[in-house]
């Protein structure tokens, strides 16, 4: 990578992932690596960074998800609350 960046893949690469329409506009797939990335600089000059890194992260997951027909039922949980553990 020529900047630095946060990237997001699925493997393996479910038919269809790297046509998949991700936020925020800023990202795209890079054909070399098979992953999604986002700019460093989009998310340093972003009003809501935080937001904006999560929408990048949910929208490639959703992706990777969705083409892959994951079980999401089984896979997926709460968030939980922050700074406290999470009940087993």
């Amino acid at each position: 990578m020529e900047e630095p960046a946060f990237y997001s893949y699925a493997y393996p690469e479910p038919p269809g992932f790297s046509s998949a329409v991700v936020q925020p506009p800023q990202a795209y797939y890079h054909d070399t690596f098979s992953e999604y990335v986002l700019p460093y600089d989009a998310i340093r000059t972003a009003k809501d960074p935080e937001r904006m890194l999560m929408n990048f992260l949910m929208s490639t997951y959703e992706a990777a998800a969705i083409n892959g027909n994951w079980d999401r039922k089984a896979l997926e949980t709460t968030f939980g609350v922050p700074g406290k553990p999470r009940a087993v």
